[in-house]
């Protein structure tokens, strides 16, 4: 939980660009710009997704690689193992950052939730 909770500050400290990285079964790779992880009380991390090619990916493919590139080109890789996920959920509703004000209509919004199984430096390590 210390790693999680040193994670946590990292991210409220530094500015920077994150990108999270899937596959699907056949090992095809895609990357997407995603804000910084939400932590959730019980140690895990979530990420909001929409229904695009990240979300279908994490359907076959519980990996994940989510790189965060601050500004001087430091940063961190969070490695990533799905243990679950929610649709329209109302704990995805309150853990959204912005206010949207009334929820999207026609279009599901997922929490997808997961382990962090391992934290590594941008560059080297």
């Amino acid at each position: 939980m210390k790693q999680l909770e040193e994670l946590k500050e990292f991210f409220a400290a530094n500015k920077g660009t994150g990108t999270l990285s899937t596959a699907n079964a056949k090992g095809q790779v895609s990357s997407a710009v995603y804000a910084t992880p939400h932590f959730l009380p019980d140690g895990q991390l979530a990420f909001i997704m929409r229904d695009r090619r990240t979300w279908a990916n994490i359907q076959e493919n519980p990996h994940a690689c989510y790189l965060f590139l601050q500004h001087g080109h430091q940063g961190k890789r969070l490695y990533l193992t799905k243990t679950g996920d929610e649709t329209n959920s109302e704990r995805l509703f309150a853990l959204r950052r912005r206010d949207y004000g009334e929820k999207e209509i026609g279009e599901d919004l997922h929490l997808v939730i997961f382990r962090l199984d391992e934290v590594r430096p941008l560059i080297g390590g």
